[in-house]
């Protein structure tokens, strides 16, 4: 059996899998609350690795280690600013937030909890979050397109455009039909993938080069600064890699797990969960590019022609084809779940957001469902329209999506939930400035070559938020009255921890 059908049975039954817990989706789909949100009832277990699967994309398997493999451990500012936003984002906002959104009329998106914290009874803000949502998104799911076309045309010798289209067709079908149920699913299962196979890969990487010191020696005398964290980086770029993690706090497909726990006292083993499933796959991820240095140094006889595909090169040379197809699965996983969480977000944006908002708000539950799906499509065909070029970097588009979500919506979401005086001009004038800031400052190569886009726009949009709010102010005895009942009740949750 040759080493390709290897790979592609692999492959099949893993996308089979998929498909198959889409269909366990659908059954459990009666509503367009549970088509978005699942019905409030995720574990923590579901919740931890749906989430971190959600957030690590293709840039966890192929952007991060293509970049450390060029440059070294000083790309890691990036995973550190990361780690220490995602501990954050899971102690301060997750808590409140599912909390508040639920005593919030039951808020189901993003959107809709900024619309309804702040009486903003025009829905000018609802409107502009949902379109937020729309233009940074379809960048996010393209890169991921992208990630997808390069893993195929690696992988199995097909074209970068075949790659593509398998992919958005498959993680298309079970988002279409399962909904959210399905996309955290998918994304608990593709987690365990991705933890594993980031584990092994540079594991077995390392018996393959000998041990520890002789694989070192090698990777120093392929670059001597290779384990340096602050070789080659000025400050501007140690500050926009912690920067990053100002991100977590706006990421609408992430936190929206948040907001779909069963309860607050799954938070606490949900973060323990999340947090250490995340510093063990930047850990492997990393080791995975150094090793890959070694090993293509070593072996020539390999050759390794595109730095992002170190990880998928590795384990085709590796392991057993049927292992490596497996292997390989974690690329996808990686591409697939963070493709599905954002299509599902992008979907409600649409629907709940701006067809309930604005068009309709009498339909029935099935109409709103069957919307839901077509805005899957329509989301999906026009991120495959992006990507069909194969002109940008993966690590490229994600940054640029990353800091439009972080600059926008970041300092409105922390607001929103500690501070009583925010106001909907306050919050809009907020979001606007930090979506333009993004836009101008990461497409003028002059300011983003210094400093990444989304500390700029994170601390203008903070700044604007708070200034424009003092000036607007006004007592609103219902948004006091329902401050003060998230705070009791998230007490009182808290209590029977």
């Amino acid at each position: 059996m040759s080493e390709e059908l290897y790979h592609g049975i692999a492959l099949a039954l893993y996308m089979l899998v998929m498909l198959l817990i889409g269909w366990y989706g659908y059954k459990k789909t009666t509503d367009f609350d549970d088509y978005m949100l699942g019905g409030r009832n995720l574990g923590a277990l579901v919740t931890a690795l749906s989430a971190g699967a959600a957030d690590m994309s293709g840039w966890l398997i192929m952007g991060l280690p293509g970049e450390i493999y060029e440059v070294g451990l000083s790309a890691l500012w990036i995973a550190i600013g990361l780690t220490i936003g995602a501990y954050l984002n899971w102690l301060f906002i997750a808590p409140r937030l599912r909390v508040y959104t639920q005593v919030s009329n039951d808020s189901i998106t993003i959107p809709s909890f900024f619309d309804n914290r702040l009486r903003d009874n025009s829905g000018v803000l609802r409107i502009a979050s949902s379109i937020v949502i729309l233009v940074f998104f379809t960048f996010y799911v393209s890169s991921g397109m992208v990630a997808g076309g390069k893993f195929f045309q690696s992988s199995f010798g097909t074209s970068y455009h075949t790659g593509v289209i398998i992919v958005g067709v498959v993680v298309i079908l079970y988002t279409l039909f399962g909904g959210f149920l399905a996309v955290s699913y998918t994304d608990a299962v593709q987690g365990g993938i991705m933890f594993f196979a980031l584990l092994l890969v540079p594991i077995v990487g390392l018996i393959a080069t000998g041990n520890v010191s002789d694989t070192t020696s090698v990777i120093t005398s392929v670059n001597s600064d290779a384990f340096s964290l602050l070789s080659g980086v000025s400050i501007f770029v140690i500050i926009s890699g912690l920067a990053w993690g100002l991100g977590y706090f706006g990421q609408p497909h992430i936190i929206v797990r948040f907001m779909a726990i069963s309860s607050v006292k799954e938070m606490k083993n949900a973060r323990r969960i999340g947090i250490s499933w995340m510093i063990l796959c930047l850990l492997g991820t990393s080791l995975t590019a150094l090793v890959g240095i070694a090993f293509f140094q070593m072996f020539p006889e390999y050759t390794l022609i595109d730095p992002e595909t170190v990880f998928i090169d590795l384990g085709r040379v590796l392991f057993h084809p049927f292992i490596a197809g497996i292997v390989l699965a974690a690329v996808l996983a990686a591409v697939m779940s963070t493709i599905a969480s954002q299509l599902i977000v992008t979907s409600s944006a649409l629907i709940e957001d701006l067809y309930k908002r604005v068009i309709n708000q009498n339909a029935s539950e099935q109409k709103y469902v069957f919307l839901g799906r077509l805005a899957v499509l329509i989301v999906s065909i026009v991120a495959l329209i992006l990507a069909w070029p194969n002109n940008e970097t993966i690590l490229g588009l994600v940054a640029f999506a990353w800091a439009g979500f972080g600059g926008a919506f970041g300092p409105i979401v922390i607001l929103s939930l500690y501070w009583k005086k925010i106001t909907k001009t306050g919050a809009l004038a907020g979001m606007l400035t930090g979506a333009i800031v993004v836009g101008i400052w990461g497409n003028i190569s002059v300011l983003s070559g210094t400093l990444y886009e989304i500390l700029p726009a994170f601390v203008l949009n903070l700044i604007v938020t708070i200034i424009v709010s003092k000036l607007t102010y006004e007592d609103n005895q219902e948004i006091e009255q329902e401050f003060n009942d998230t705070l009791n009740l998230l007490e009182e949750e808290r209590a029977k921890e």
